[in-house]
């Protein structure tokens, strides 16, 4: 017999909601305020979005920005995947608990002394002081994590006779992956590749100790404006940011679900 709804559970589950997204709410309808001064609503008007695009720094941050990007996907989605499948292979046992500890490390670390430890990396071994590659590499540090656990959440439930046919059949064990094991995986290498682009985008803690002059990406440049107050512009930056990750997470959300196919029964 179906169960009444729990109504205590739903009035708490409704409040945590509100108390998430109150203020994301609040700052995307101030983003639309007319009057200069963020903490008095005058109107509705939609010239601070205009505004933004007439702006080169914002245009130059955001260039920086997804360039960082596209490099830390293509860097985390590839070691990630690989390394996600190496982990499904390896269960149990005293290696793949080290492993997962190892993998989950970045994930858990605070992120201030991550970008401290990055740093010191940089600036000791290769004398580096900021630039794009340097922010991006340090994005593959911290995303790779993500994709892995993405990938080996898939990788786990794919059905090893698949691949096992495909040897039998004649492929080489390089044949095999390109064109049996990675179409199964690909709905996770995706999902993980939007997520990792997701953190990216909007890192702002580990970027702000690998910059350097010529390489501020977007939320360091509302970070620096916010310190003069905070205005609608900044609002719409933000409205913007907000509602770009919010699509591409439920994307990788979606994709990510889409369960693996099964073998079809032979006669």
């Amino acid at each position: 017999m179906r169960k009444g709804r729990n109504i205590p559970l739903t009035v708490y589950a409704l409040g945590v909601y509100l108390f998430l997204f109150t203020p994301i709410v609040v700052l995307v309808l101030f983003s639309f305020n007319d009057s200069p001064r963020n903490f008095m609503w005058r109107g509705f008007t939609l010239e601070w979005y205009p505004v933004l695009f007439k702006d080169a720094r914002v245009l130059g941050a955001l260039w920086i920005s997804i360039q960082v990007a596209a490099i830390a996907v293509a860097g985390s989605t590839v070691l990630g995947t690989l390394l996600g499948l190496g982990l499904a292979r390896l269960r149990g046992g005293f290696g793949g608990g080290i492993a997962d500890t190892l993998i989950l490390l970045p994930m858990v670390t605070p992120e201030v002394v991550m970008g401290i430890s990055l740093l010191l990396f940089f600036a000791l071994l290769f004398d580096a002081h900021g630039s794009i590659l340097q922010i991006a590499i340090s994005h593959i540090a911290f995303s790779i994590s993500y994709v892995t656990i993405v990938v080996r959440a898939r990788a786990v439930s794919l059905d090893p006779r698949i691949v096992e046919a495909a040897r039998d059949l004649g492929s080489s064990p390089l044949s095999a992956f390109w064109h049996v094991t990675l179409p199964l995986l690909m709905p996770a290498v995706g999902a993980g590749a939007m997520i990792a682009f997701a953190l990216s985008f909007d890192d702002l803690i580990i970027t702000s100790f690998q910059a350097g002059p010529g390489s501020s990406t977007l939320p360091l440049y509302i970070y620096s404006r916010i310190r003069f107050g905070v205005t609608p512009e900044i609002n719409a930056i933000s409205t913007i940011i907000v509602s770009v990750t919010a699509v591409i997470i439920l994307v990788a959300w979606r994709i990510g679900a889409v369960k693996p196919a099964k073998p079809q029964p032979t006669i």
